[in-house]
């Protein structure tokens, strides 16, 4: 069995605990879910108690001697911490020589991990979530279709399935990753140069199965994408997928009020004014264009993933998504399908291998009924 450290114990950490230590069928884990936090890891072991290799250790990050103590001997440590951790747990990977993946979406962040992975001996695997992760791996896969490209266009949102307040929007994931998405510059491929574009802007309108929705940049989404397509297409951008009007009512609290420059007050805002749900939907959509056997082809993937049963409990739709796809990496480094040492892209990841994973699976059932 492979012992693993899952750092953060909050909406996504919990489920991807959960999911590890109750897997059956193929490689097994004993894990440990740690947190600064003794309430919250109070009720994951209230969740969980009778399942056997779960376990949870009180720890802080900030606590450099004390994180290494805590990532010493394990086969892997999986970062949910909020953004301004990672690095910190990063360069303990390095330091204690474990494998090391997190769902990170910020640029930076993921930067400095790539400057730990060199001559690293074991994998550092950032951005292993939905978007990143998962939407980097569709576009790959839709973009190696093709004899040449022309544009990559990826679409992405985590929204209430009954949104009922101005903002059209329920807090279903990190608070803090959310604003840092709406305030950080976001990469992409203009007229085929790399560029830095800003957040929330570029709104566009798109319908989906008769739904109305707005997509805007947000920073992170993209992955490696860049440089890994750089000089091979025309267009490439990432954005997010909300319902019409959000993006101008963050736009006037963020700049307008000048909020971004004091995100843990908007955080408090949103956190006390914005009730959570579990009864939301994801929104995957993913469009690639290009020259296939001398024609203009345009080939897409959309699917939309709800609330439903896992291991167990009624998870949320960017619970199931987020932490499954954390957990399929995980389980393809475990059994020898990624590489073992050194920086590892997203896109590096073969589609239906994760498709095929016990955990990545739920990306290819059938679209899941409003159960919530």
């Amino acid at each position: 069995m492979k012992d693993i450290l899952v750092i953060g114990g909050g909406k996504i950490g919990s489920v991807v605990g959960a999911l590890l230590a109750s897997a059956t069928g193929g490689e097994r884990y004993t894990v440990t879910v740690a947190d600064r936090s003794a309430p919250q890891l109070a009720e994951i072991a209230t969740e969980m108690a009778g399942t056997p290799g779960l376990s949870t250790l009180v720890l802080d990050v900030n606590d450099a001697q004390q994180l290494r103590s805590a990532l010493r001997g394990r086969f892997a440590v999986l970062s949910a911490a909020p953004y301004h951790l990672t690095a910190k747990v990063a360069q303990a990977a390095r330091d204690t020589g474990v494998h090391y993946l997190d769902l990170t979406e910020d640029v930076a962040s993921t930067r400095r991990i790539r400057e730990l992975a060199v001559g690293a001996s074991t994998a550092f695997i950032p951005q292993c979530g939905l978007a990143p992760g998962f939407i980097s791996i569709v576009a790959a896969d839709l973009a190696s279709g093709f004899d040449t490209l022309d544009s990559v266009r990826m679409r992405v949102g985590a929204l209430p399935a009954y949104p009922s307040n101005a903002l059209n929007y329920n807090l279903t994931w990190s608070t803090e990753g959310v604003i840092n998405e709406y305030c950080e510059p976001c990469e992409a491929i203009v007229d085929g140069v790399v560029r830095e574009v800003p957040a929330l802007e570029e709104r566009e309108e798109f319908s989906l199965d008769g739904v109305l929705y707005e997509a805007f940049n947000t920073s992170g989404g993209l992955g490696t994408l860049c440089e890994t397509l750089a000089g091979k297409v025309r267009t490439l951008n990432y954005r997010t997928i909300r319902y019409p009007g959000h993006a101008a009512i963050m736009k006037a609290l963020l700049h307008d009020l000048r909020l971004k420059d004091r995100r843990d007050v908007l955080k408090d805002i949103l956190e006390q004014a914005v009730p959570t749900t579990m009864q939301d939907v994801v929104i995957v959509f993913v469009t690639v264009s290009g020259m296939k056997d001398g024609r203009l082809v345009q080939n897409t993937y959309a699917r939309k993933t709800y609330a439903h049963v896992l291991a167990g409990k009624l998870r949320s739709a960017i619970q199931i998504t987020t932490a499954s796809s954390l957990c399929a990496i995980l389980d393809m480094l475990a059994t020898g399908q990624l590489p073992q040492q050194g920086f590892v892209r997203q896109e590096d990841v073969r589609l239906a291998d994760f498709l095929a994973n016990r955990f990545g699976r739920v990306y290819a059932m059938d679209e899941l009924a409003k159960a919530a």
